[in-house]
């Protein structure tokens, strides 16, 4: 068996090359010295993709036009929803500066609606990249650890960004610690011990971010990989014909499981991006 395949894993690695069948490879090039992978290719792919989709939709919704088009109304009916559902609920009216300012805002639409480009931006760029891997030879990049550190730590400079432009720089570090009635010989002693621990809780919840959208994604790929290699187990088994009808059901079940789940952790991480936002402009 050759090494590549001993690996349980092989089927959610990354690779240089897209694997085809009969053991063909398409290899990828690099560009100025840089090694494009498999990954890095069909994130390309995803973020090609929204910006036509996007574009198309801003150009038929400019100037607060009705979108027709059952192509279009599907994305604008996911992009009303994220909207009216996530992120204005959850993020709210903030914090106004002055009577002025809100009235301006007011005017222009909910407060909450400028957080709306980055969340909607995770979403849709995790959904898109969780799909592909749904695709023959293919694959789901968000099955990666580093692309998903990657999209954590997006979103955790994006926190820091909104919160720090809400508050303040200083203000807004300084509200990890929550504000307390305490004597002051004891609010020397918990205040800074309580704000390393939101510090640590503040930095754990970003790293959690990363590490459950690439555990579900990898998990998902893995197990359809083990129900199709029970096929190749068994092929010279008498087995081979009650595990090779079994093995493709299994294989159908969990792949239609995988559909969902490829949009419920999409969903997943732009809700959390919308709480850690929300979180950051808003303390308590």
């Amino acid at each position: 068996m050759a090494a590549g395949h001993a690996d349980k894993f092989h089927h959610v690695r990354d690779f240089p090359h897209f694997e085809l069948p009969g053991q063909f490879h398409l290899p990828l090039p690099e560009v100025f010295g840089l090694q494009i992978t498999k990954f890095m290719f069909l994130q390309l792919v995803a973020a090609v993709f929204l910006f036509f989709v996007f574009r198309g939709l801003a150009k038929r919704a400019a100037g607060g036009q009705v979108v027709t088009g059952r192509w279009w109304n599907f994305w604008e009916s996911i992009v009303l929803y994220m909207r009216d559902e996530v992120v204005r609920p959850t993020i709210g009216e903030g914090h106004h500066h002055d009577g002025h300012e809100h009235h301006q805002e007011q005017k222009v639409g909910h407060p909450a609606d400028k957080y709306l480009p980055f969340v909607l931006s995770c979403f849709f760029y995790v959904l898109i990249c969780n799909l592909l891997g749904a695709l023959p030879w293919l694959g789901s990049a968000t099955g990666e650890l580093n692309v998903t550190i990657a999209l954590a730590f997006t979103t955790f400079c994006a926190v820091i960004l909104y919160g720090s432009r809400e508050q303040g720089a200083i203000r807004f570090w300084l509200s990890l610690a929550p504000t307390m009635e305490l004597p002051f010989f004891l609010k020397i002693i918990l205040v800074p011990m309580i704000w390393v621990i939101e510090l640590a809780g503040f930095l754990i919840k970003h790293a959690v971010l990363a590490i459950r959208l690439f555990a579900n994604i990898m998990a998902g790929h893995t197990v359809i990989a083990v129900f199709l290699g029970f096929i190749a187990m068994y092929a010279d088994s008498g087995m081979w014909a009650i595990i090779m009808p079994s093995s493709v059901l299994a294989q159908v079940l969990v792949g239609l499981l995988e559909l969902f789940v490829a949009f419920l952790q999409a969903y997943v991480f732009a809700f959390l991006a919308t709480l850690f936002i929300g979180a950051a402009v808003n303390p308590h």
